[in-house]
């Protein structure tokens, strides 16, 4: 079958904007209390205690993080595992946003961890009976793969355009070389990459969930539930594709690009199977636990429940179900923001909003320089996605020309 031949290039676009620069400020203020968290520690930004020993950044920095930036994985294995090639445009957007956002999702640990200066403790003390180990060593490694994946896009922008200044010059035959070895190793070996980032992604995303069961009843029982991991892992895959919309929509706007609704149409049609598995698993367990009975209370537990469910799974639903809301670009926005949204509540609910230690005195609730962090974060994330996407070939744009995409083979197929 033909495909429309897709041509990564660098955006011509200014990188400043009036925009940029107010992202650029909320960057900065989460630097400040990002500073006073390790200068004065983190009792000083935050509302953490010996009770509450985690809250907004493992909810969302970490394990929000994670389960936003699977695009990553589910696109690769639609475009490269399952031979999918007319999404190859949108590959590279996702594997930039997964790159970035583990990137971030690192941080947030660092950040939050006590003993910060101990983060490189899970690479040489093993324990293969700690879920907790299980979804560090796996993020770890998974971040490294999405770095070596991305190694083609910098080799494709650099490969004969080594101009390094003064006395380097010297070496720009050199780089160039390496440049080219790197390209056409991976060409060779792209493929062990790729499945290794998929099966790593299913690891642990579904490890985040065992975490909180070992949590036990200090959990609600509406969240509590002995296949939280699958349910971590479905939401997870069914993320994917609408975080890719989500990204690809707004770069489009504010890049000043036409969105590529051929392919993020079909990306949505995918998205309701998907999101009907996770309801129905949902649904089940609660029926099957009778935990439904909960909900006759009106409480935080059973409006946060409710929201979640309603706003995140169900509506989007059946707006991804109706073929005027796939064709239009707001609808479809908006369909995926919900999606995302549902997928960044439910994380929230089961790290903090469901979780009580058994013998806390007060309630737990985030400091604002907690909210500066995150939000500072997702700031930055912005930033370097925006940077890279103006100065590497990410985004596919009919009609330009450059250097071919790295090829690789899967199977014996080569694409």
């Amino acid at each position: 079958m033909n495909h429309e031949i897709v041509n990564p290039v660098p955006v011509k676009h200014k990188y400043f904007t009036p925009g940029v620069f107010i992202i650029l400020l909320i960057a900065l203020n989460g630097l400040v209390f990002l500073m006073g968290r390790f200068f004065f520690g983190l009792g000083s930004v935050t509302n953490l205690n010996n009770q509450y020993p985690w809250g907004l950044w493992i909810g969302v920095d970490v394990a929000a993080g994670v389960a936003l930036a699977a695009g990553g994985f589910t696109t690769a294995a639609l475009g490269h595992v399952m031979h999918r090639e007319e999404y190859d445009a949108v590959v590279r957007p996702a594997l930039l946003t997964a790159m970035l956002g583990y990137t971030f999702v690192a941080m947030g640990v660092f950040v939050d961890i006590g003993r910060w200066y101990f983060i490189w403790h899970p690479l040489i003390m093993w324990n293969g009976s700690s879920a907790l180990f299980e979804v560090g060593i796996c993020v770890m490694i998974y971040m490294t793969v999405l770095y070596i994946e991305f190694l083609p896009v910098v080799a494709e922008r650099f490969i004969g355009k080594v101009k390094l200044p003064g006395f380097l010059s010297g070496l720009n035959k050199i780089v160039d070389k390496v440049l080219r070895l790197i390209d056409s190793g991976l060409s060779k070996t792209m493929f062990i990459f790729i499945i290794a980032g998929v099966v790593l992604s299913t690891l642990h995303q579904s490890s985040l969930g065992t975490l909180m069961v070992i949590a036990g009843p200090k959990m609600h029982p509406l969240w509590q539930t002995p296949i939280l991991p699958l349910l971590f892992l479905i939401s997870a895959i069914s993320v994917g594709f609408p975080m890719v919309i989500f990204e690809s929509l707004l770069a489009s706007r504010s890049l000043g690009l036409k969105p590529e609704m051929h392919l993020l149409s079909k990306l949505g049609s995918m998205i309701a199977p998907l999101l009907g598995v996770y309801l129905a698993f949902k649904l089940g367990d609660m029926f099957i636990r009778e935990t439904f009975v909960y909900l006759k209370e009106v409480n935080t537990a059973s409006v946060m429940f409710t929201i979640e469910l309603l706003f995140g799974v169900i509506i989007p639903l059946r707006m991804f179900l109706s073929q005027k809301v796939l064709k239009s670009p707001v609808l479809l926005f908006t369909a995926s923001a919900l999606v995302v949204f549902g997928v960044l509540l439910n994380r929230i609910n089961n790290f903090v909003v469901a979780y009580t230690p058994p013998y806390s005195t007060k309630s737990y609730f985030p400091s604002f320089g907690e909210f500066s962090v995150t939000i500072g974060f997702v700031a930055m994330l912005v930033l370097a996605y925006r940077f890279i996407v103006l100065n590497f070939p990410v985004i596919s744009l009919p009609g330009k020309q450059t250097a071919q995409p790295t090829k690789y083979t899967i199977k014996g197929v080569e694409k």
